[in-house]
């Protein structure tokens, strides 16, 4: 059976605090896991959120701040500790080769898995496999820094009616299917396109261009607001968005799903973020994410 989720391990910016630890997200895909922005101590909520190694097929790094990736050297060698099976490929910006290097050989170790290093060097398609077509964009912070975004390709999606008002039923259909046409009858006829469901990781970015093509008909946006709204000033200087930023940015986008994440150590009470994400007026499911939840990523329209 097909998992597609979002495991949140960690929604803390800059510091971690008593309750929340360092970035950490993992997305199931089906079979496949992709873990995104592993910060300090992301080993440690792997455990607590029952995410194994051997779930790791890509990992995904936005930029080399250390709350987005100083996990990396513990989560890299954990890999090799259990000699996961298949290949891990690693993602992150080329401008930071030296960092990743140096985390990857973080201390002393046997590798034992191939892991694969395919670094970011401008927007665009990084991968294409059955389930998904992975890519890239460019964000606006301090230091480089990439956005994601998760695409499943388009499917077909059979009417039962117009099948039944063309006399097709049984193996027929699944004939149908492989040839596109039947009797005279094409696949048009009888189907229309059931769009593939889009994910969207979005981090330490002021708001630019690559947030927009990043979120734009997400089903499941998993989006930074440190700051709310009063700093927006500390927020444009430090490279970063307010809760009503992104919210007004995943309502102009058509988000379904919007995650709200990497919150300031300034704020205690989250629900403030979610009453300024919907005053900016997105009105679609709303989550101000937490330590190890987990969030389904919506059924197919």
């Amino acid at each position: 059976m097909s998992v597609r989720e979002l495991v949140v391990l960690g929604t803390a910016s800059q510091v971690p605090t008593r309750h929340r630890n360092h970035n950490g997200y993992l997305l199931r895909w089906d079979g496949e896991g992709l873990l995104f922005d592993p910060g300090e101590g992301t080993q440690r909520q792997m455990l607590r959120a029952g995410v194994a190694a051997h779930d790791l097929h890509r990992i995904c790094v936005t930029h080399f701040h250390g709350d987005h990736s100083l996990g990396l050297a513990g989560v890299i060698q954990r890999i090799n500790l259990d000699r996961v099976p298949h290949q891990v490929t690693a993602h992150y910006p080329k401008s930071g080769q030296r960092f990743f290097d140096r985390l990857r050989y973080a201390t002393a170790y046997r590798e034992t898995v191939q892991l694969t290093e395919a670094p970011v060097a401008a927007d665009g398609v990084l991968a294409r496999t059955a389930g998904y077509t992975l890519e890239a964009r460019r964000l606006s912070h301090p230091v480089e820094s990439y956005g994601y975004r998760l695409t499943e390709p388009d499917g077909r999606r059979m009417l039962p009616d117009r099948l039944a008002a063309h006399g097709i039923k049984g193996p027929d259909v699944g004939r149908l299917q492989r040839e596109g046409s039947l009797n005279g009858v094409s696949l048009d006829d009888v189907s229309e396109v059931r769009r593939g469901q889009r994910f969207a990781f979005v981090m330490d970015t002021r708001l630019c261009d690559g947030v927009h093509a990043l979120a734009d008909g997400c089903d499941l946006l998993v989006i930074e607001s440190t700051f709310l709204d009063e700093d927006e000033r500390l927020a444009v200087e430090h490279g970063h968005l307010t809760a009503g930023q992104a919210a007004t940015a995943a309502r102009d986008a058509g988000v379904r799903h919007l995650v709200l994440t990497h919150f300031s150590q300034r704020y205690s009470e989250p629900a403030e973020f979610e009453r300024q994400a919907r005053a900016a007026g997105y009105e679609g499911e709303l989550t101000v994410a937490h330590d190890l939840l987990r969030v389904p990523v919506p059924k197919r329209r």
